[in-house]
């Protein structure tokens, strides 16, 4: 690899997740894990054949640009955009067989009219607004809006969903349920067929919240992370199956002995108070390591939790290893910065309340210099870096890597 950062991802943990929510969710359900943003930040294109090899049923993304990437990469199936598109490019959605979303008003008037039936007919999901207050279609509107999509040229009603404020309170999610289905009655009495319904992401799986409808987007659990606003104790027995699928991790490329007195980083704000043995790691906020962090975290080396000491820089953070037993920490150690080490494990929802946010942002703002590697049961088997486009294939005998077949790779 081309640095000394770099993260994992267990493609046996994400599989198993998938296990998980296909449990969770229920016979005859489909399953469309959520794979924007670079798939929470763990590499769009090799997480998302892992999980149409596993069994996922579709995919969702944000955007159009992450859809038509899952296309150039050979992704087939269902691929569905989970916000309005640009209306210029809905031929393009249209050709490449992408669902998009669609709310009601000037956004979805002008989606229609970028249409003219020569395509292939685009796949359009009518959104709800039941509270989130983010986008879609009032259920007030819900049949005026069905009725264009049914009516224009080259589109087709492809389902109606909608999406949760707060899955984890019962009472706003009941109220969001029963707008859901005063819409969907809409929709019957005006004949307008349904072909799919879906409503419930992580959360509500995992609460049992909502129930009865055609398909789940599950996102955070994919990767093996409960939502943050869910107490521990209120998760079921299941969730003690999910497997985080990230750790990040890196060795240093210095360990060096400084004197009482020294500095440490820009500043300083970090001062040694005896002399110190300090490990400098090249992972910074360039990476996704905020700064916000600076004298507020630690890493995990030899399974011991050591401090993280001076500001964050773009490409390195320092770790006081002064009292780490045994032999002095050198470069060869590994030290560990989400994950488990021994018995000891660093976790993104810590991460996330030492920095006042939520494990959502903590992984998906992994940049994408940092190297991924990608392992199973028999070991490394992908690595995507920057040295070039494509993901790098790791050969299961010689293990020489080989380029993969011109597959390109958002990074």
């Amino acid at each position: 690899m081309p640095r000394l950062a770099w993260l994992e991802v267990d493609l046996d943990a994400l599989a198993a997740n998938l296990a998980v929510v296909r449990e969770l969710a229920g016979p005859g359900v489909a399953i469309e894990p959520v794979v924007k943003a670079d798939a929470y930040g763990h590499g769009m294109i090799p997480v998302a054949e892992a999980l149409i090899r596993a069994g996922a049923d579709g995919l969702c993304v944000a955007t159009l640009d992450e859809a038509l990437a899952l296309r150039a990469a050979g992704i087939a199936g269902r691929v569905t955009v989970m916000y309005p598109i640009p209306a210029s490019l809905a031929a393009d959605a249209a050709r490449a067989g992408v669902a998009v979303a669609g709310g009601a008003g000037e956004m979805l008037a002008r989606l229609l009219a970028g249409l003219d039936g020569s395509e292939p007919p685009l796949d359009v999901e009518l959104e709800i607004e039941t509270g989130l207050g983010r986008g879609g279609a009032p259920p007030e509107e819900a049949v005026e809006a069905a009725t264009a999509i049914v009516a224009a040229r080259g589109t087709r009603l492809a389902g109606v969903w909608t999406h949760l404020q707060a899955s984890e309170e019962h009472g706003p999610t009941t109220a969001q349920q029963a707008r859901f289905e005063d819409a969907l009655a809409a929709l019957g009495r005006a004949a307008i067929s349904v072909p799919r319904r879906h409503v419930a992401a992580s959360g509500a799986l995992l609460l049992d919240e909502v129930r009865g409808y055609d398909a789940v987007r599950p996102g955070l659990i994919t990767y093996g992370l409960p939502p943050d606003e869910i107490a521990p104790e209120s998760l079921p027995p299941i969730a003690a199956r999910l497997r985080p699928v990230m750790a990040l991790r890196a060795r240093p490329v210095r360990v060096a002995d400084l004197p009482a007195g020294h500095g440490i980083s820009y500043g300083p704000t970090w001062v040694a108070g005896r002399p110190s043995r300090i490990a400098t790691l090249p992972l910074g906020y360039g990476d996704g390591w905020p700064r916000s962090l600076s004298n507020r975290a630690q890493a995990l080396v030899r399974g011991m939790a050591v401090p993280l000491v001076g500001n964050v820089a773009m490409d390195a953070v320092m770790a006081d290893v002064t009292d780490v037993p045994g032999p002095p920490v050198g470069i060869d150690d590994e030290f560990t910065f989400i994950g488990r080490d021994g018995g000891s494990e660093i976790t993104a929802r810590q991460l996330a309340q030492a920095r006042t946010t939520n494990s959502w942002e903590v992984v998906t703002a992994m940049s994408g210099r940092v190297s991924r590697v990608y392992h199973a049961s028999a070991g490394p088997v992908r690595v995507r870096t920057l040295i070039s486009a494509e993901d790098r294939w790791l050969g299961s005998s010689s293990g020489t890597a080989t380029s993969a077949t011109s597959r390109s790779t958002p990074s």
